[in-house]
């Protein structure tokens, strides 16, 4: 017996760990819960405390002084009239109360002044600065020598202008006695002549033409556009 050895007893340390892993569990699970309970005071430490909703809101200061009174504005009554119009704006078709109660009424004894009525004023017609007035000087055979006497009513100076026209017939001639002579210009059974000396105000002056194979009577004279008289 003495000469036997006895065998080594295992240490209880690591043995016992490997041999029992329930408590390996059990260490963690209990680490795990102590690091959840740090981690929740540490979030609670840093984020700020939420505010109360169910606290009522801070009064606000009341209002130093009298209050003044609220006074009602009247609503305007819907007027009958007619809808305005774009773009024109109304006007009072009468006085005003205040105008009508401060004007005064005419007396009798003051007059009214002269209205004027709605007629228009006629214009006086005025004459024509130069006329004319056809004749017949002479008839022959063939022909004849008719006259205008161009009468100057103007204040001033005038120039005119004759146009005779006939039914047919041809212009010999045409001549102003005693002044330099204007310009013809024939046409279709008459001519125009165009004074070469103004007429003095107040003066006439005599315009002679010779006419063949033509009525006496001239189907228009014409002095500066105005009708000749005399036929």
């Amino acid at each position: 017996m003495s000469g036997m050895r006895r065998a080594p007893r295992p240490s209880r340390g690591p043995a016992a760990v490997a041999s029992s892993p329930w408590i390996v569990v059990f260490a963690g699970v209990v680490v795990m819960v102590v690091l959840l309970f740090v981690a929740l005071g540490a979030y609670r430490g840093r984020s700020p405390a939420p505010d109360d909703v169910s606290a009522p809101p801070p009064a606000l200061p009341l209002p130093q002084g009298t209050v003044p009174p609220i006074v009602a504005t009247p609503t305007p009554a819907k007027s009958s009239a007619s809808p305005l119009r774009p773009g024109l704006s109304p006007r009072a078709s009468g006085l005003s109360p205040s105008a009508a109660a401060g004007s005064r009424q005419p007396t009798a004894g003051r007059t009214a002044g002269p209205t004027s009525s709605g007629s228009p004023t006629r214009q006086p017609q005025v004459a024509p600065g130069v006329s004319g007035r056809y004749r017949v000087v002479q008839s022959f055979d063939g022909g004849f020598i008719g006259e205008v006497l161009i009468v100057n009513a103007a204040g001033a100076d005038r120039g005119w202008t004759v146009r005779l026209d006939f039914t047919g017939g041809r212009l010999v001639t045409a001549w102003v006695e005693g002044v330099p002579q204007g310009t013809v210009r024939q046409t279709d059974g008459g001519f125009t002549y165009v004074s070469g000396v103004d007429v003095p105000a107040g003066g006439s002056a005599t315009l002679r033409f010779h006419l063949e194979r033509a009525s006496t009577t001239p189907r228009a004279c014409t002095v500066d556009g105005v009708r000749c008289t005399g036929f």
